[in-house]
């Protein structure tokens, strides 16, 4: 038998053969190994030699302490940041901070309600919510939701359920719902929905008194119209309040010592009559577009203090919903734009020529039809059909509204004092009405208009100035008041619930320009232009009416006149006991017979219709009686 020593299976080769032959033996034999031996026996059999344990551990130490330095490290540098943030940086950041967190919650001033004479709500201050959905929030189905809010919001089911499909959050449903209208949603107990109040001016006439009372916008800031112009008295702030006295005061004084409490129920009252007005806007927007024309505007007024009853104005808008009209609409041009007035203007020339002494009732005047100032030519607008009048009286001048009449009427006025009379009528100068935006008339220079023959002949009949419908209205008053001159005004001033006046503003003393005597005599020639001339269609049954009928050029850009035409008439009645002035003006009335007798006094016939019943006028018969 052979020795062990010999024996082929325990020689060393053979041992390993046997090893790999034998792979489960292997591995259970190497889940036993312990690892260091392991790894030393893998370094044998690659023919390292055996590894002592103490460097076995030094790389991990090494790592180690790498790692604790970086980590160390990155302390101190976060630790070095913070506190540069903190003590360097710090009060910048903290301002930044929260200027980026502050969001202005500063409540809108309340604003006291704009009443008409009679007491009807013109502007007034109202809570308004916007309503969003969220239909990630909806415990119902979205059909449920839309079905319960489409009644109240008056927008289709399908509309509400397609708006809900689009985003799961933040959907706008609605921008201006009343108090009523957001109770109601709340009233049907669905998750998901959002009411936020906001305030706003609501404006419950809508667009008839709109280019007056103006408007303020979804900031609060006041835009046009007497919102802007009387801020101030408007605002409910404390230190306004307190500035309203308690008991009735001299026009235009203060009291500071009132409470800011009795200020609250305080409102700004108008001259302006929502009936009176009703009808002279629905009245004025069908005469233009009747005719075609730009723009027109009418107006009434209390000759005896200046107080308006009536202004409209076309076109006009919705201050509710003031974002989707034309800015040009915001101005009132009535009293911000200016044109040539024409014939209407003759009244007052008349009575200057009578004031001066260049003329009596009872002269006389040669009308030939026509005449020439150099390369300039006036004649009578109806000189291609009837020539020159001949001898004509002066109530017959204005009857028949001559140019060249009033050309030999104001010839016997020097042109220096003609200038004056003018000037101290007011051209040139506000009319001091308590509207925004007023523009002041235009008059020539008084060397050119001096020395000129020609520039005191066009003023004769209305042209080669202008002024604004507002200036018109106020110089026709001085006719109807017996000679003074009174201030054209809107606001009443501020009362209480019980209507007593507590603030009104400051106005000029009326100054008297023209005699009674002589206002007198241009009355009696106006009503026979109503009776027997041009303004016959203004004609009122029963009542006694003077008036004035006006077709004047329009200047163009190039400064010469066009084909442009701005027709007007102004009526003053009763005229056995003066007291309003209504006078229309229409710009650019479309067609060949558009004069002042056949598109304004048709108009003012209207209006006056609807005046002497609101205003109880009895028709001159009675008061005569």
């Amino acid at each position: 038998m052979a020795s062990s020593a010999d024996s082929p299976f325990l020689k060393k080769p053979l041992l390993r053969k046997q090893l790999k032959k034998q792979p489960l033996w292997g591995k259970r034999l190497r889940r036993h190994r312990h690892p260091n031996k392991q790894r030393q026996t893998q370094r044998q059999g690659r023919g390292q030699g055996p590894r002592s344990p103490v460097k076995s551990h030094q790389p991990t130490r090494l790592r180690a302490l790498i790692v604790w330095g970086l980590l160390m490290l990155g302390i101190v540098a976060l630790g070095v940041r913070l506190a540069h943030l903190q003590l360097v940086q710090g009060p910048t950041l903290t301002q930044i901070a929260r200027q980026q967190q502050f969001t202005p919650d500063v409540p809108r001033p309340a604003r006291r309600p704009i009443v008409d004479r009679e007491g009807n709500v013109l502007a007034v201050d109202r809570i308004i919510y916007t309503l969003y959905a969220h239909p990630q929030l909806f415990q119902k189905a979205p059909a449920e939701v839309a079905e319960g809010l489409s009644p109240l919001l008056e927008i289709p089911q399908d509309e509400l359920l397609n708006r809900f499909s689009q985003q799961k959050s933040g959907i706008q449903l609605s921008l201006d719902l009343s108090q009523e209208a957001a109770e109601r949603v709340r009233n049907l107990r669905l998750d998901g929905l959002e009411l936020l109040p906001q305030q706003q001016r609501f404006y419950p006439q809508q667009s008839l008194f709109a280019p007056i009372v103006g408007f303020v916008n979804v900031e609060g800031v006041p835009q046009a119209g007497l919102e802007s112009a009387f801020e101030k008295e408007l605002l409910m702030e404390a230190a306004a309040a307190a500035a309203v006295p308690a008991a009735p005061l001299a026009a235009g004084s203060l009291n500071p010592t009132v409470p800011p409490e009795l200020a609250a129920p305080l409102k700004l009252q108008l001259t302006l009559d929502s009936r009176l007005q009703r009808v002279a806007q629905q009245e004025l927007q069908a005469t233009v577009d009747r005719h075609g024309a730009k723009r027109g505007t009418v107006m009434v007024m209390d000759a005896q203090t200046g107080a308006l009853l009536a202004l409209a104005t076309s076109p006009t808008y919705d201050p509710n919903r003031y974002y989707e009209s034309d800015i040009t609409t915001f101005r009132n041009w009535a009293v911000s734009d200016l044109y040539e007035p024409g014939s209407t203007f003759k009244p007052i020339n008349i009575a200057i020529a009578l004031e001066v002494g260049a003329i009596t009732p009872d002269d006389g005047i040669y009308d030939e039809g026509r005449l020439q100032f150099g390369e300039w030519t006036i004649q009578n607008s109806d000189f291609s059909h009837v020539g020159g009048r001949g001898p004509l009286s002066i109530t017959d001048v204005l009857k028949y509204s001559s140019n060249v009449g009033m050309v030999h009427i104001m010839d016997r006025v020097r042109s220096a004092t003609y200038f004056d009379w003018l000037q101290r009528l007011g051209l040139g100068r506000s009319t001091g009405v308590d509207l925004p935006s007023e523009v002041v008339g235009q008059l020539k220079d008084r060397d050119q208009f001096v020395n000129s023959d020609v520039e005191s002949a066009t003023a004769s009949f209305g042209q080669g100035f202008a002024l604004t419908p507002m200036q018109l209205l106020q110089l026709q008053a001085i006719l109807a008041n017996g000679g003074k001159l009174v201030t054209p005004h809107v606001v009443q001033g501020l009362v209480d619930d019980k209507g007593s006046l507590r603030w009104q503003p400051d106005r000029p003393t009326p100054q008297p320009v023209f005699s009674p005597e002589t206002t007198q005599a241009v009355l009696e020639m106006m009503e026979a232009v109503v009776s027997d001339g041009t303004g016959k269609p203004a004609q009122l049954p029963g009542y006694r009416v003077g008036g004035k009928t006006g077709t004047a050029q329009k200047v163009t850009e190039a400064g010469v006149y066009g084909n442009g035409r701005i027709t007007s008439f102004v009526s003053i009645l009763p005229i056995e006991a003066p007291r309003y002035v209504v006078l229309a003006v229409i710009d650019e009335p479309f067609g060949d017979n558009a004069y002042g007798s056949t598109v304004a006094a048709p108009l003012v016939k209207s209006v006056m219709e609807s005046l002497v019943v609101i205003q109880r006028i009895p028709p001159a018969q009675a008061a005569a009686q």
